[in-house]
């Protein structure tokens, strides 16, 4: 079985909680993207204007520096504001 042709599937969901909803094409869509993005990390200069102009809230019910950090740095590289709630 093969997925859809890269430029058939668009991401149209506003938020993402969790894969348990998500159809195979948009699980599939997800791991092409990321692995575009591989590339970028090889880099001098590892920013992308992929979410220049979004927001991007992160909400730890439980305290992880690293996690967050992470989370944030990823962000940050894709161009977009970030807000920590804790």
């Amino acid at each position: 079985m093969t997925g859809p042709a890269k430029s058939e599937v668009r991401w149209q969901r506003k938020d993402l909680l969790g894969i348990r909803e998500l159809s195979a094409e948009e699980i599939t869509f997800i791991l092409d993207t990321a692995d575009a993005f591989k590339e970028v990390g090889t880099r001098e200069i590892k920013k992308v204007p992929a979410l220049r102009g979004k927001t991007l809230v992160n909400f730890f019910v439980e305290p992880s520096t690293r996690t967050r950090t992470s989370f944030e740095i990823a962000a940050i590289r894709l161009s977009a504001d970030v807000i920590n709630i804790s």
